[in-house]
């Protein structure tokens, strides 16, 4: 009951076993504790990760376990690995992934987010689009920073398909608000199909423009997916013909 009411589950189901098999193994009780902490630290990552995934909205099948990352260019591999470790989110960079549709950009940011995830940190995915519609509504019942504290608690937010938001004025200034308001403090990844010298579809004003490109680049890394669409790629596949050598005629 002790053990429950200091929240140590592991201690409490493993005490006894692990008891036995140090008697068996001649432990000391400093090493027994240590092999009972070990399982409780274990178990406790474990249960922290499955919440983190659960809380992250990140597409469990877009893992780097189904991503073909010899797709990509040599430097983009190199660039992407160093980001695996999660030190970036330390620092509060961003990262940009670029390039055409059915590229992989946000199946390999998602794989990003899993990975940094494995590793204890805290991730959001979301697509563009729907957290304007999120931050629109709470401006409009001022709540607006009571959410943007709430979007805060995550280490980084995975904003998806940038490239495909028009939004109206007002749409554009939540949207700045967000990216204003975790600059050089907290994450932002960002899928785009668009260019820089585009993004003035997305936030319509120059200066609004210049400012919020100015603040994601600031700290960034940038991946570059300059591929051919994988789609396409596996659609010239299924539509090739399959050669077949000619068999021998028999004479009579």
């Amino acid at each position: 009951m002790l053990l429950k009411s200091f929240k140590l589950p592991t201690f409490a189901r493993d005490y006894g076993a692990v008891a036995e098999q140090a008697a068996r193994e001649g432990l000391t009780h400093p090493a027994y504790l240590l092999a009972l902490s070990k399982l409780e630290a274990q178990e406790r990552s474990e249960r922290r990760v499955k919440r983190l995934l659960l809380d992250s909205e990140l597409p469990h099948e877009k893992s780097l376990a189904t991503f073909d990352i010899s797709r990509l260019s040599a430097k983009t591999r190199t660039s992407f690995n160093a980001l695996k470790d999660g030190a970036f989110l330390d620092r509060a960079e961003n990262v940009l992934a670029f390039g055409n549709p059915g590229t992989g950009k946000t199946h390999l940011l998602c794989a990003l987010g899993q990975e940094l995830v494995r590793g204890g940190r805290s991730v959001l995915f979301t697509k563009a689009f729907q957290l304007v519609q999120r931050l629109l509504a709470a401006k409009r019942d001022l709540r607006l920073p009571a959410e943007l504290r709430r979007l805060d608690r995550f280490e980084a937010v995975l904003l998806d398909d940038i490239g495909y938001v028009q939004q109206s004025r007002e749409e554009m200034e939540v949207l700045f608000t967000f990216l204003a308001e975790r600059y050089e403090r907290k994450s932002v990844l960002i899928t785009t199909n668009l260019v820089f010298s585009k993004w003035d579809q997305i936030f319509k004003d120059p200066m609004t423009t210049a400012a919020a490109i100015d603040r994601v680049v600031h700290h960034a890394v940038i991946l570059e997916l300059n591929m051919e669409s994988y789609r396409a790629e596996k659609a010239r596949e299924r539509l090739r013909p399959v050669k077949t050598e000619a068999l021998p005629i028999e004479k009579t």
